[in-house]
């Protein structure tokens, strides 16, 4: 594997390019909150990246188009680097709330005991990963003590984050043949809209924004506040999960808001080629795409089994509240939102039992559509892994000169096609569950015993997912090495891990370690 890294430094310095614009634009945001003192941070943050991308892109212009290897190495480089820097707005906003060197008129509050955990470099790192790869979880102990300015940026990377910080590039720099085909797909995504890539880069951003609006003006109508309803329709959407609330939805103790949330959640579980059709009018979409169509039944069966679970449990009074909170929640884990409205765990103290925290699991492992905002495995993998192994089995007792197709919607593929096809999908699903043992491995011993395992296979689980939802071990209290392993388990949940296990195995073989 020989990979050309000026290929990589050149798209990795162009994706710190765009996503910089992104520091710029909030600060419209800050001067529109009369939050004056965060103007700096944002802008020195932006100039940070910005200076960083320009260095690279114009040092490594002059080579070639990137090729599958390189792309994956950029892929990997650049949200890493992304995730990184994007933690100088928290650090920095800390930094200038702790010393107040400015005038009254920029407004700086005293330092409160939420935003002082961003003085801490990792914890900024930490919460910027989280947002990015659209995770949710924080070590923010209570959201509404954050300013604005963070409310807007936590939301503000989870909703790019959403598509991809590469496809946002591709969406403003690229152009038709240059690379970008390669560049998206790095990004775990294969969807077309239209034959040119670009093009179908601005469809989804067209799509995206679209959903976007109808997610605020539905949370506007059942009675969310203006902030809380943008916050929560761009982290809602990018199946992200960040609140404004320490308590999440459940802050507003509101049914009908609840309720609302759920077809949110669910629309951005939904593949965006799926969502062109249907916007087009097509709307036998909803059942004959097949990841479509398991999106809606497994929704439904995994809540109407936690509902079960919880009722004969005894764990709330109402069987309504019941289906609500179980309802609400597989969702919210299965589409890797991470809103939540009910408590799972408190660390060391069980709320939930560990059959309904291991349904949970479930949910947040296979993920919903491919082509969509989720992470986790995916449903097409899924279905792949199932109907695939079923074939194989089948095919021993099969003779050797029978010709076997397999049905997969409606697709009809070949032997050479489900090979290829199951084998992806089984190395995907071996290295998924190869790093989510690690991460439980490094927690438990990072805890102590008192932990239950089922909360930390469930926090592991949610961060590897790009989940957010905690049983309450993830927070500000979470030793070093646990925040350092989940930053980790991040980054590779929202690759779908082949692109890091490439960029490694190009590290490996720079510094000799392997031929």
């Amino acid at each position: 594997m020989k990979i050309q890294y000026r290929a990589v430094g050149r798209d990795v310095g162009r994706i710190l390019q765009v996503v910089s614009l992104m520091l710029v634009a909030s600060i419209l945001i800050a001067i529109t909150n009369r939050e004056f003192f965060t103007v700096p941070a944002f802008a020195f943050s932006a100039v940070v990246m910005a200076s960083i991308g320009i260095a690279l892109a114009r040092r490594y212009r002059n080579v070639s188009t990137s090729g599958k290897a390189e792309a994956m190495v950029t892929a990997a480089s650049a949200w890493a680097m992304v995730g990184i820097l994007g933690g100088l707005p928290f650090l920095l906003i800390a930094w200038t709330m702790a010393l107040d060197p400015f005038p009254a008129w920029t407004n700086t509050p005293p330092l409160d005991d939420t935003t002082v955990i961003f003085l801490h470099p990792l914890d900024a790192i930490f919460e910027s990963m989280s947002g990015f790869t659209g995770t949710g979880l924080t070590v923010a102990a209570v959201e509404e003590e954050l300013p604005r300015s963070l409310h807007w940026w936590r939301s503000f990377t989870e909703w790019i984050g959403g598509v991809g910080v590469i496809v946002l590039t591709v969406a403003i720099l690229a152009r038709p043949g240059s690379g970008s085909l390669t560049l998206y797909e790095s990004e775990a995504r294969s969807e077309k809209i239209h034959p040119s890539i670009v093009n179908t880069v601005k469809e989804i951003w067209k799509i995206y924004l679209g959903l976007t609006l109808a997610s605020i003006a539905l949370f506007l109508v059942v009675g969310m506040p203006l902030w809380d309803a943008i916050n929560h329709g761009m982290t809602g959407i990018a199946t992200g999960g960040f609140s404004v609330h320490a308590d999440s939805i459940g802050h507003y103790n509101s049914p009908l808001i609840e309720y609302a949330v759920v077809p949110v959640m669910i629309a951005g579980s939904i593949a965006f080629p799926v969502h062109y059709l249907i916007f087009k009018g097509e709307l036998e979409n909803f059942y004959k795409d097949i990841q479509t169509r398991w999106v809606f039944l497994w929704f439904g069966i995994g809540s109407l089994v936690l509902t079960a679970i919880l009722w004969l449990n005894g764990h709330y009074e109402t069987f309504e509240e019941t289906f609500r909170i179980a309802l609400f929640q597989f969702v919210s884990a299965t589409s890797n939102t991470g809103f939540g409205t009910a408590t799972i765990g408190g660390g060391t103290e069980r709320a939930w039992t560990a059959g309904a925290t291991l349904m949970t699991c479930l949910g947040m492992l296979t993920g919903a559509a491919a082509g969509s905002t989720v992470s986790g495995l995916k449903l097409i993998r899924v279905i792949t892994l199932v109907k695939g192994t079923a074939w194989q089995i089948n095919n021993v007792l099969q003779p050797n000169s029978a010709i076997r197709r397999l049905q997969i919607g409606q697709r009809n593929l070949s032997g050479d096609q489900v090979q290829r096809e199951y084998t992806e999908a089984t190395v995907v699903f071996v290295l998924w569950v190869a790093c989510l043992i690690v991460g439980v491995t490094v927690l438990l011993q990072t805890l102590s015993p008192a932990y239950p395992l089922e909360y930390v296979i469930f926090d592991v689980m949610s961060a590897q997912s790009n989940v957010g939802l905690s049983s309450g071990i993830t927070g500000p209290e979470l030793p070093a090495t646990g925040k350092t392993m989940l930053i980790v388990n991040m980054w590779v949940g929202r690759l779908e891990i082949i692109p890091i296990a490439v960029l490694f195995g190009a590290v490996f073989q720079r510094l000799g370690l392997y031929t």
